[in-house]
Parts: structure tokens; sequence; C-alpha cells
């Protein structure tokens, strides 16, 4: 999905509208949820069968600024989509990608991105084609807070381009929906949008949302042979490009070829991938010591619980001992400094004998270091981990009597949620659904020992 100045990360406060409150998380996976299948791949049909001939998409009107002239448009021909769930452009390998984690800073804070192929698909329908989609979830960070999450529709035309067909956009602050400005689905709201071209070449122009109003952003190539940081070592062949916004100002994004997405910038603020599954997976079994890190971490959260400051010391120790070799054995480039601060910070914390401090400090290095076991472990499991790690966070939030930060990590888990649903058993689905319904009513309550006891099912739900 496009990020940039008009989305995502970039919003400003004053864009966002009227609080919507807590269930407009079950109005968006509701919307994404219908017409959704489990099944694989299938033909694009039309009323008429295929397409006879080329046929142009019609253009929204664009003013105010200067747009690419049609001669160097490459996405103005309706395209056909005879295996649309099967994604084979490099450039953005969306039916290959079942995780991406993106790091970086926004307003001079923290900023992290989980991107998660979900299990499901959606069928559109444009320009009298039936079309099965991906979806891909969009869940972003703000100073450990979630701040926006989005439902995004791709699906591969015969030429090899990937396009682009709506987008259910919910950006959150206070631990609340405050807006879905954004959100759109073709058909409806106007044209399906080309987000990368099948074999891009220099001066191709392209739109990758073509809405203006809701969501407009064009796209020129500027270069194919760009050799790319890679979160391993270098990438040869990343394509850059020039993205126009309907204020008329530009960034360049990066596209990394078994990648996809894979760098922008406006001004101060950056998002850059960190690691990309299955592309950086790693050859032979996980090591020990990462799973000694996680587990250290969460003996640090439970030690700081009942007051036994010397165990969480010792795990400490553990913790650092075990990082070591870990950074020496190779860590993807951006992740190496974000765990290294996490384990200081999490020591610093237990010195100072800091409760709150010290179980959140657990938590987030519990979080970085599963990152690290992404690249040995199926993604569900690490969202599996990984909602249990939010589990624990709404118990620290209730404890506080944060009403704000436990609607938040209720919202949170209700996104992550979404992609585990087909990897745990009924029962399993079944008491998570229970105590998600039981949270919402808790924090509608201000009942926070109520909210801090369901959090505790959920972890020993998940097994955490």
């Amino acid at each position: 999905m496009p990020r940039g100045r008009d989305t995502r990360a970039h919003r400003t406060g004053t864009q966002r509208a009227s609080v919507r409150g807590r269930w407009g998380a079950v109005i968006v996976a509701a919307v994404v949820g219908v017409a959704c299948t489990n099944g694989g791949s299938s033909p694009a049909t039309t009323a008429q069968g295929s397409l006879a001939s080329p046929r142009t998409i019609p253009q929204p009107e664009v003013s105010g600024v200067a747009v690419a002239p049609p001669a160097d448009r490459v996405d103005v021909v309706v395209p056909t989509f005879s295996h649309p769930t099967e994604v084979t452009n490099p450039l953005f390998p969306v039916s290959r990608q079942a995780s991406v984690l993106f790091v970086g800073h926004v307003d001079a804070k923290p900023f992290r991105t989980e991107v998660t192929l979900l299990p499901s698909t959606r069928i559109v329908e444009w320009e009298g084609q039936r079309i099965e989609t991906l979806v891909s979830q969009y869940c972003a960070y703000l100073d450990g807070r979630i701040q926006e999450v989005a439902y995004d529709l791709y699906a591969q035309a015969d030429d090899g381009s990937v396009w682009y067909f709506g987008e259910d956009v919910a950006d959150l602050a206070h631990g609340d929906i405050v807006t879905k400005e954004g959100t759109w689905i073709v058909g409806k709201d106007g044209p399906a949008a080309m987000i990368m071209p099948g074999h891009p070449t220099v001066g191709d122009a392209y739109r990758t949302e073509n809405i203006p109003g809701i969501a407009f952003e064009q796209v020129t190539v500027t270069s194919v042979d760009t050799t790319l940081d890679g979160p391993l070592g270098p990438i040869p062949g990343g394509l850059v490009g020039q993205e126009l916004h309907m204020d008329g100002a530009t960034e360049d994004k990066l596209f990394a070829p078994g990648y996809g997405e894979f760098y922008t910038a406006d001004g101060p603020d950056v998002e850059a991938l960190a690691l990309a599954m299955p592309t950086d997976a790693a050859a032979g079994p996980m090591p020990p010591e990462l799973t000694r890190m996680t587990s250290d971490a969460m003996g640090v959260f439970a030690a700081v619980g009942t007051g036994s400051w010397g165990s969480a010391s010792a795990a400490v120790a553990d913790m650092r001992s075990a990082w070591a070799p870990v950074k020496a054995g190779g860590v993807p480039r951006l992740l190496e400094p974000r765990v290294a601060r996490s384990v200081r910070r999490l020591a610093d914390a237990v010195g100072a004998r800091s409760h709150g401090r010290a179980r959140a400090a657990a938590i987030e290095a519990a979080r970085w270091s599963l990152d690290l076991q992404l690249r040995y472990r199926p993604p569900f499991e690490i969202d599996i981990a990984r909602f249990g790690l939010w589990a624990a966070q709404l118990q620290v939030d209730a404890e506080a009597h944060d009403a704000s930060a436990v609607n938040g990590d209720i919202f949170t888990l209700h996104y992550i949620r979404d992609r585990i649903l087909t990897h745990v058993d009924a029962t399993t689905l079944t008491a998570i659904n229970t105590e998600i319904g039981n949270l919402w009513t808790a924090a509608a309550d201000r009942d926070f020992t109520a909210a801090a006891r369901s959090a505790g099912r959920l972890r020993s739900a998940v097994g955490a």
C-alpha cells in the first residue's frame, strides 16, 4: 500500500476527524471479511467472457498539480486477471511475503510497522471483471502504541503488473479510532491503481492511488538498477521512483526485488524495511540463545510482578549473555541497534527497581527478540507470541488505570487476532473471542481489575 505524505505515518492530527469509538475496529474487520474466501486464486471472469480488445481506464480529473503526460503513463489500459492472487512481480511480491517489518521514526518518535498477508481473499468487481484479491494488513505503531491499521487489496494482472483495489483504513489516537479518512474501494470510489508495472523502465509513470480528494499518488520511475542496503547485505536491481502528491510535493520511494516497498521518507520522517519473510529466512535451526532472550525478558516481567528483584537481575544477566553470540552471529542491520537498546533499557529499569518501567521494558525486549526469531519460525507463531505480549501490556496498563492505553491495547489484540484466527484451534479461538468481548465490556465500565484478569486469561489461552 502506498505510504507517504498523504497517507499512513505522515497524516497529521489536524487531518483526523471525530472520534468513532471502539466499534470502528469491528466495522473495519467486518468490511474486509465480506465476500472473502479461503481458497486459492481463480481466474477473473467478465459478463461477456474474456476482454476482446484493450480498453482504457476512465481517468478522474486532477487539477492544481503537474501530472505526467498520457504518453508517459503505463497504467491507462484495463488489464486482464487470469491468476490474480499469484503475484510473481519481484518488486512487489505481496503473495510471497508472509510477514514484513518496517522501522523508522515519525515526529521524532520511534515508528514500527508490521505488514501481514492474511489467509483470506476478497472478490472485487471492476470494469466488468470479478477479481480475486489478496488482503494485506498494515499495522503501524507510533511510540509503542497503535496508530494506524489498514486492510489493502492487491492482485497481479496477466502482464505482470500489480494493481491496488482499495484499502480500509483506521487511524487511532489515545486508544480510539479517530478517522477512517483515506478508505476507498475500487468501483465505488474510483478506478483500480497500478502499484508496480510488470517490467518498469526509466520514465514510466503510473498512479499508485488515483482518487483525488481521497487518495492520490503518482510515481515516475527514475532508476531500475540501484543497489540498496538490504537487511542482510546489498540488493541489486532496486527501483527508485519519484512520488508526486496532491499538494505538489514529491519524495523518493525505493522498491527492492524480493522485498517490494523498501524505503520512504518525508523530511525527517522515515519508514524502512527491516526484515521480510520468507526472503530473509535463515538456514538451519534457531540459535538457542534467541529462545533464551525471549524467555529471559518475560522472566523479568514475571519476577518484577512478584517483587523478586534478585530473580529479575539474574534474568537480565542471562539475557545479556545470550545477546552477545546472537549479535556476533549476524543480525539484520536495522534491528541490531533496537535490540541492543531494549536490553540496555531493561537492565537500567531493573537496576533502578522501577516496577512500571521494568515491566514495560521487559515486553519491549521480548518483542524485539521475537522479531529476530521471525527468520527461523513460521510467522503465525510469532504473531501468536506478539498477541500474548500485548495481553501482558494490557495487564500493565490496567494496573496503571490508564484507560486510553487499555483501549488501544484491545484494538491491537483485535487486529492481531485477524492474523492468527486460522492458526489456532476452535477452543482457543473461542476463548480469544470471549475474552476480547469481556475486555470491551471492562473498558466501557472502566473496570481495570476485570480487564487485567481477562488479559491474564488471554495470555493463558495462547500459552504466553
